[in-house]
This record gives structure tokens, sequence and C-alpha cells, in this order.
């Protein structure tokens, strides 16, 4: 998770030359398409696509909120923008071992927050269950 991961990302500042889809539109306009998804959008492919990109944090943040299959960030969970996200989306007693991973793994004190608060939460509501 925090092997060969460098420390700082390239940043973008707007589209680049050659890109297509929804990475061609400015930095407003792409939040504009992400933010104004409905609830069962099918965009997912082109999400990843923002998030996997070296567009602004904010908004491949706010690509991966909008992410409906959170697995598909797994890859990414190095990130610390991007890993804080995917622990939210944790929500499966399935996924007690990556999060246990992510909170001993993740060099991003805020990932291990992150993954720290949903494990406590999923155990919690695991104890309600099992009464």
């Amino acid at each position: 998770m925090g092997a060969g991961v460098p420390s700082r990302r390239a940043r973008a500042r707007g589209a680049l030359p050659g890109q297509d889809g929804w990475l061609a539109l400015s930095d407003d306009d792409l939040l504009f398409q992400i933010q104004s998804l409905p609830p069962d959008h099918d965009d997912d492919e082109e999400l990843l696509r923002v998030v996997r990109s070296s567009r602004h944090f904010f908004l491949r943040q706010e690509a991966a909120k909008r992410m409906h299959d959170a697995a598909r960030l797994k890859d990414l969970a190095g990130d610390r923008h991007i890993g804080q996200i995917l622990a939210r989306h944790m929500e499966r007693a399935s996924d007690v071992d990556y999060l246990q991973r992510l909170v001993r793994e993740s060099r991003h004190l805020d990932v291990r927050n992150a993954a720290r608060a949903q494990l406590q939460a999923l155990l919690r509501a695991k104890g309600r269950r099992a009464r």
C-alpha cells in the first residue's frame, strides 16, 4: 500500500491535450458533471478515469465518492485522498480484513484514521446484530 507510492502527485490544471471524455472538460465543468450525476448513474468507468488522473485532488475525491463499486478503488488505497473515500465505503463484514490492513499499512494518517473509524463502526454494528 505505501511502498513505491510517490509522496506527491503532479497535478494537472484543467484538461491536458489529447484527453477525451470527461477528462477533456475544464475543472469547473468536470466538477459539475460529477456532482450532477443521478443516484442510479452508470458512469463508474468515467469516474474511475477521473480518480486515476492527475486532476486536482478535490475532483478526484468527488469522483471517488460517486462511484457505485468502491472495490474498484482498492488499487488506489495508497493515495491518501482516495484511501479516505475508500475506507468510508467499506460497509460489509467482508471488508474488515481490508480495513485492518489499511490501519496497519497505510502511510497516511488520514487514511488510517478513516479506516479505523469505519472498522469501529462495522464492529459495533456487528455486535448489535449478534445480540
